[in-house]
């Protein structure tokens, strides 16, 4: 086999992988909608971490061991990656669910790239070039468009739907954990997930008790145990496994492009999974948010 036929085989895998990986991410909101009315939002957040953890333990143990003084330096910071990219930031997802659609929570992930890059300048002061400047722009105005359901009125009046909110605040959550891997300490990556999934089941446990104990409280039937087991195995361990070994194979940057697939997956599974309807809203949202994205990605050839 020459070079040329080896590398487009690696590509071809790459791609396989990274679209799986975005259909799995994608299918994280269909499944907290399936999951309304059949396990509550911050128990079904602590058994996905639990289950997580029981599985990564068995395959990354014996490397998570290897590496334990490592990970006891670096506690605080691995926690913190737990506690808001994986624990508050489902918790608010979930919980978004139960006030919007899944539609309109796949768009706003989709947002997520315009908060780092918002994070990245105000914290860090980064750069902004006008495509970048047009593009965030763009991007807003898509989320405020999914936001208000297309409405003007309704905008102006900031009239917002709950759920909207609160995946505004996943959101930032998300970003803050994205924009803090920049000190991310020099660990395995199994050793990382072990760390980070165990973090995050021990940050959600009291959120999971206290919802327990409230009338909010549902303890998973047998619809609400097929969701938890799908976030816990697919999103959580095999998206994360898949999307490593992506970034391993063809890069970063051309890796990461496939990362604006989620919201599109998404609304295409909420439509078929869910029977959701596609509005023309829904539509414009996808096209600014996404064209947002990727103008605000693009570099001039110099740069190239």
């Amino acid at each position: 086999m020459s070079a040329e036929t080896a590398q487009s085989s690696n590509n071809r895998l790459a791609y396989v992988l990274l679209v799986l990986t975005t259909t799995f991410w994608g299918g994280n909101a269909v499944a907290g909608k399936l999951a309304v009315g059949h396990v509550s939002p911050m128990i079904l957040t602590t058994l996905r971490w639990a289950i997580a953890v029981s599985i990564l333990l068995v395959i990354a143990g014996p490397q998570f061991w290897a590496d334990r003084r490592k990970v006891l330096r670096h506690l605080p910071l691995l926690f913190a990656y737990g506690a808001t990219g994986f624990a508050l930031f489902n918790i608010t997802l979930y919980s978004a669910l139960n006030y919007t659609t899944a539609i309109n929570v796949a768009i706003w992930q989709a947002a997520i790239p315009m908060f780092i890059f918002l994070l990245n300048f105000i914290i860090f002061r980064t750069r902004i070039t006008i495509a970048q400047m047009i593009g965030f722009i763009l991007s807003v105005i898509g989320v405020a468009v999914v936001a208000s359901g297309g409405s003007v009125e309704r905008l102006m009046e900031l009239a917002i739907n709950f759920g909207d909110v609160l995946m505004a605040l996943a959101g930032l959550l998300y970003a803050g954990y994205s924009v803090g891997l920049r000190y991310k300490p020099d660990l395995h990556w199994k050793t990382m997930m072990v760390a980070m999934a165990f973090a995050a089941m021990v940050v959600s446990l009291p959120f999971a008790y206290a919802e327990w104990q409230s009338p909010a409280g549902i303890v998973p039937d047998a619809r609400g145990w097929m969701v938890v087991l799908y976030t816990a195995i697919f999103p959580a361990i095999i998206a994360q496994v898949f999307f490593i070994r992506g970034v391993e194979m063809i890069g970063s940057n051309r890796a990461g492009l496939f990362v604006n697939l989620v919201p599109v997956i998404g609304t295409v599974l909420a439509i078929l999974v869910l029977g959701e309807v596609f509005g023309l809203h829904h539509a414009l949202a996808l096209v600014l948010v996404i064209g947002g994205i990727w103008l605000a990605e693009r570099k001039p050839a110099r740069q190239r």
